[in-house]
């Protein structure tokens, strides 16, 4: 197969790949709006509540929607924490996070003229970018949401800003709540110095005179991120590309629901699970609610005010039936993890935390592949260095398989005019045509195929490095030279033009062949253009790759190319 072919083959399903990703983003079937109850007024805890639960089935069906019947929000309050490496919001409303901020993850790479841009924004009550961590406390009995210690519940704090001091471990932060019962609620968090997971516990202390019997739940809420106007800047957005949505672990699978499915009543989450774990997922981070290891939970997705502007997406986890006599107390416990996505440290956290860096069907390639990158790194000290480092090794263990390609290749320049020489023999006599190539090149000993191989190897190998640059938390905002970020694309498209120039030298190489179709004939010639247009809406990281990878074989092709042109010139002196 000639080079030029293999781009072009290669050109066009990249194309169309990454094209049907952005069409389907926007165009793609979008779910029927789902029957809910109607909603309070919007705040920040208009999510749902989960019903009352029977305590002979703690682990029934899915409980249903409650809606906020209680105290104005405008009595609620906002405290401040802060630790080393995160920055949160904790609204007195249920206590329940509402905002985070991960200070070592800044939104943008850091420039000259801008070095210290403002950090990345994981939760947040912004209506357009929802995304809010709740839990509570729901009791068996009838008695209404307003009077339970749920997410709607007012609780009380003695200060609103809590820091991590300098040399200090572990930062507690109690929030308390009370009925005119007795019945006594304290939710207290639990942050620990360079750790993104905070231990969440509701401790129940029963000093009213008959017993208190109920479930303690978990749930994230998120709306879909906005996009942004037009298709193409959609495309170029790693976000929009990105799986967005709910992701879950049974156990012994990951699962995971997009957006646009929640309301299908076949891809509805309602499971008893032991040994899980329930998540929202975001490029590069993550938000997983992590009940005890040991505990089987209920976990359910829904979808609340489908109609609105700006839907929200939920799931929870509802643990097993609590019962604290009077005089008692007990004690719930699960934990939260807010932060980074980081590839070998998430499933230390909790069995399959790490299948949320998802690289879909291309892991079997680019997990070794981020593993080799990482051991460059290590060595190189630069993402970019590695990349080239990669290059290298790649092409030293295909040294051989692209030998042939290249031989491949040059032989079959070599025979184009008697290829030409054969058309015009046999004119249209297509079948003769056909048997008498097959014998010149059984003559010559030339494979027309020997370089459609490497092509099973080059693509993808592509789509590997593209998750890996894409999806892999340490490139983000990796600078090389020029670059401030190899996981977008290059600002100044020059890796692009590099990449045009190698096609055009891989073009001098492989001239046009004679008789070749002209409609062929014409789309090799733009395939510089094609790659150029192409690769300057791909990372830097992946452009850097095949920029590098195209000048070594563009050498190692003219050396071959030169050294059957020896061996044909030696050839008559040897007879």
């Amino acid at each position: 197969m000639n080079q030029t072919r293999t781009f072009l083959l290669f050109a066009l399903l990249a194309v169309a790949y990454f094209l049907f990703l952005a069409w389907e983003k926007d165009y793609g079937p979008q779910p029927p709006p789902a029957e809910v109850a109607s909603s309070a007024a919007a705040s920040s805890t208009d999510a749902g509540v989960p019903g009352a639960i029977p305590t002979a089935t703690p682990a029934a069906a899915s409980p249903a929607i409650a809606r906020d019947n209680g105290p104005a929000a405008a009595t609620a309050q906002l405290i401040t924490v802060t630790t080393d490496v995160l920055k949160l919001s904790v609204d007195t409303r249920g206590g329940s996070l509402v905002h985070a901020d991960l200070l070592a993850y800044p939104q943008a790479p850091r420039t000259h003229k801008a070095p210290n841009p403002p950090p990345t924004v994981l939760l947040s009550s912004d209506p357009e970018h929802y995304s809010v961590a709740q839990s509570g406390l729901v009791s068996s009995s009838d008695t209404a949401p307003a009077d339970q210690p749920n997410h709607l519940a007012l609780f009380h704090s003695e200060k609103t800003s809590y820091t991590l001091a300098e040399g200090q471990d572990e930062l507690k932060v109690d929030l308390t709540w009370q009925d005119a019962a007795g019945l006594r609620v304290t939710k207290t968090y639990t942050f620990k110095r360079g750790s993104y997971v905070i231990g969440v516990s509701q401790r129940i202390d029963n000093t009213s005179a008959t017993p208190w019997q109920g479930n303690a739940y978990q749930q994230l809420l998120r709306v879909e991120p906005p996009k942004a106007g037009n298709w193409l800047a959609n495309y170029t957005n790693p976000e929009t590309r990105s799986f967005q949505g709910a992701a879950w672990y049974t156990g012994e699978k990951f699962e995971k629901l997009p957006f646009k499915d929640f309301a299908e009543p076949k891809d509805q989450l309602n499971a008893s699970i032991k040994g899980g774990w329930a998540a929202m997922l975001k490029l590069y981070f993550v938000t997983a609610w992590i009940p005890p290891a040991d505990q089987t939970e209920q976990y359910v997705t829904q979808t609340i005010n489908p109609d609105s502007a700006h839907p929200r997406y939920l799931i929870r986890t509802v643990g097993p039936a609590l019962s604290v006599a009077p005089g008692q107390s007990l004690t719930s416990q699960s934990r939260l993890y807010v932060g980074p996505n980081v590839q070998g440290a998430m499933g230390a956290i909790a069995p399959g935390l790490d299948l949320t860096i998802d690289y879909g069907m291309f892991k079997i390639i680019a997990v070794p592949m981020h593993w080799v990158l990482s051991q460059f790194h290590a060595i190189s000290k630069n993402w970019g260095v590695a990349i080239i480092l990669l290059v290298l090794l790649i092409k030293g263990l295909s040294w051989k398989l692209t030998a042939i390609q290249y031989r491949s290749s040059a032989r079959m320049r070599k025979l184009q005019p008697r290829v030409q020489a054969l058309k015009e023999r046999y004119g249209d006599d297509k079948q003769k045509m056909q048997m008498a190539m097959m014998e010149l090149y059984k003559k010559e000993k030339v494979n027309p195929m020997g370089g459609c191989l490497p092509v099973l190897i080059t693509l993808p190998v592509f789509y590997g490095l593209f998750f890996v640059l894409e999806y892999s938390l340490e490139l983000r905002h990796a600078p090389f030279l020029w670059i401030p970020d190899l996981s977008a694309p290059d600002p100044f498209y020059i890796l692009p033009i590099i990449y045009a120039i190698v096609m055009l030298g891989t073009q001098w190489l492989n001239p046009v062949a004679a008789g070749m179709d002209p409609t062929q004939a014409k789309m090799m010639k733009v395939m510089p253009l094609l790659f150029t247009v192409m690769f300057a809406f791909f990372p830097a990281g992946l452009c850097l790759y095949y920029a590098v990878n195209g000048i070594v074989g563009l050498g190692q092709q003219w050396w071959i190319t030169h050294h059957v042109d020896r061996e044909d010139v030696a050839k008559p002196k040897a007879a």
